[in-house]
């Protein structure tokens, strides 16, 4: 059955080429297009699609507002097109908050230049975010919500201890979807119980698609005195890491900055691998940050940071695993596996996409898997 998308975007040629696009797939069905926000709910409604793809600026009412919109109507998984500048990373971000699952960058040269590319891109997209659990019955955030602030300036972060930090003013405003795309909740697998105390020497996780989200919830949970140092790695691309990683310092207790070769590990600080390098840990604790490899996927690669941190740190290292399609993550946890360190990965019912999660699930190398919401919770109770 072929996947129903509604293109929204207030270009008409944005729109014809979108559609001209996705319809050359005979698995996708472009069941209608909108000219602005407004327009996007009311079809959303009527039309049902699977997916919809959304730009930010239109007349009449703008993208964000209308996908939180959506989200409260009828829940449709909505992929975002955005501009690689700072201020577009940004809104891409409150885009995510607002209950949109992924974004492409949106690049007119591209279209014209690269046309197979960005048909490949752009159909799997859609194909993946079809079945992403974000279609289900209600759509509600576990707490009061209030409109995105913006990210503040880039925040400095000194070699000793962070101060203590005010509690976050707000919480991230989306809620993770608990329901497939086609209507029916993924089965609840029993939560793992309570973890170890053990006193880790580094805390690292891994994320991809639904991860910008993820990492807001679970980061939002841990105090200034979080006892280990912590590395990111999410799939982004280098315009938007620097954003991310603001809009995570204003959200958290703990200090969040994009990572910078020669940065130091150190607790209550949480260093975010910068898109299209690679970041490697050194059992001096230090950061490295490479080129990114052409040969490699992704740039950061989850598989090339565990995999340092397991040279570096041996049984000491508690790697998470969270939302997000494809496996990397699992050939660095099971260097990590094999070092004597933990591997958590997020369940399946909470995720956006159970693709790197199931990854490491199905190779038998989750120590414990428990729900998005748990997370935060068990790595303060683990971490001493």
């Amino acid at each position: 059955m072929a996947v129903k998308v509604l293109v929204v975007d207030d270009s008409g040629f944005f729109r014809r080429r979108v559609s001209e696009i996705l319809s050359s797939d005979p698995a996708i069905q472009v069941v209608g297009t909108a000219t602005n926000g407004k327009e996007a709910i009311e079809l959303a409604q009527s039309l049902k699609p699977d997916v919809i793809t959304m730009d930010y600026e239109m007349p009449m009412m703008d993208g964000i507002t209308a996908v939180r919109h959506i989200m409260q109507r009828c829940p449709t998984p909505v992929l975002m097109f955005s501009s690689l500048t700072h201020e577009g990373a940004r809104v891409t971000l409150d885009a995510l908050d607002a209950g949109a699952v992924d974004y492409l960058p949106k690049n007119f040269e591209d279209i014209s230049r690269n046309p197979e590319k960005v048909k490949q891109m752009l159909c799997e997209k859609v194909h993946t975010i079809s079945r992403s659990n974000r279609r289900f019955s209600s759509y509600s955030s576990p707490a009061p919500a209030a409109a995105p602030a913006p990210a503040p300036a880039a925040t400095s972060v000194s070699s000793h201890a962070a101060p203590a930090r005010p509690a976050p003013t707000r919480q991230p405003a989306a809620s993770l979807a608990h329901g497939h795309a086609h209507g029916h909740a993924p089965a609840a697998a029993p939560s793992s119980p309570a973890p170890r105390r053990k006193s880790y020497k580094l805390v690292a996780i891994g994320t991809s698609t639904g991860g910008p989200v993820a990492l807001q919830r679970v980061l939002t949970q841990l105090p200034a005195s979080f006892p280990a140092p912590i590395v990111l790695i999410q799939h982004m691309p280098a315009a938007f890491t620097k954003a991310f990683a603001e809009r995570l310092d204003k959200l958290c207790r703990i200090s969040v900055k994009e990572a910078e070769d020669g940065d130091v590990l150190r607790p209550g600080l949480a260093l975010l691998a910068p898109g299209g390098k690679q970041m490697m840990v050194d059992g001096r604790g230090m950061v490295k940050i490479l080129p990114g490899d052409e040969r490699l996927n992704y740039k950061p690669c989850v598989d090339i940071t565990f995999g340092s941190a397991a040279k570096s740190y041996g049984d000491k290292v508690l790697a998470v695993v969270l939302t997000g399609m494809g496996a990397d993550g699992r050939e660095g946890a099971r260097l990590l596996k094999q070092g004597g360190s933990h591997v958590w990965a997020q369940d399946e019912a909470s995720c956006v996409i159970y693709g790197m999660p199931m990854a490491i699930v199905k190779a038998n190398l989750a120590d414990a898997v428990y729900g998005l919401d748990d997370i935060g919770r068990h790595l303060v109770e683990a971490c001493v």
